[in-house]
């Protein structure tokens, strides 16, 4: 009989089996075994559960209005803001669409070059890298989804704008165009 065997019938004196009776200490192993495997189970789907409600995965770290500031004037962007490694690295992986006037702010403190790519990423867009002197440094247009290939800030920037593609040539934006968002680089008005 292996260790894990709930029951155990006895040979008789006639070689016959006798009535099936319950052996002494394999009960509780086993049910002390299973409610380990259904406790690590249960600590795995709360471990997802908690991991799907990190701000990024699915929700916004932040949200905030933006403003660029160009030749034809102000323009307004509703934005959500992506601090943290995980939340930059999802960024709008696997969204369907931007809305209208929306838009995703990757920050970075302290000032650093950033690369950006279109991995998982459905929808095309503008890519606006920007300074610490809370400037347009940089822009590249109407990227490739799903594209691996890098797009870098071409020096140290404190954040990246993804709009929508198109956006930038609609408004007018250009390198030097002032970006206006609170916190986005100290001092900047």
């Amino acid at each position: 009989m292996g260790a894990g065997t709930l029951w155990q019938r006895a040979e008789g004196a006639d070689g016959g089996r006798a009535q099936a009776r319950r052996r002494a200490g394999t009960v509780l192993p086993l049910t002390i075994a299973r409610l380990d495997r259904l406790s690590r189970i249960a600590a795995a789907s709360l471990l997802a559960l908690a991991l799907l409600a990190q701000p990024g995965l699915g929700a916004a770290a932040g949200t905030g209005t933006l403003v660029l500031k160009t030749a034809s004037g102000d323009h307004n962007f509703n934005i959500e803001v992506m601090i943290t490694n995980q939340e930059r690295a999802l960024g709008l992986m696997f969204r369907r669409s931007l809305p209208e006037n929306g838009g995703m702010l990757f920050l970075y403190d302290p000032p650093q070059p950033a690369a950006m790519w279109m991995k998982n990423t459905l929808i095309p867009l503008d890519m606006v890298f920007i300074s610490a002197e809370g400037q347009v440094h940089r822009i590249e247009q109407n990227t490739e989804p799903f594209s691996t290939a890098l797009i870098s800030s071409d020096g140290a920037v404190v954040g990246v704008l993804e709009l929508n593609a198109g956006e930038a040539e609609k408004i007018g934006l250009k390198r030097g165009d002032k970006v206006v968002y609170p916190g986005l680089a100290k001092g900047a008005p």
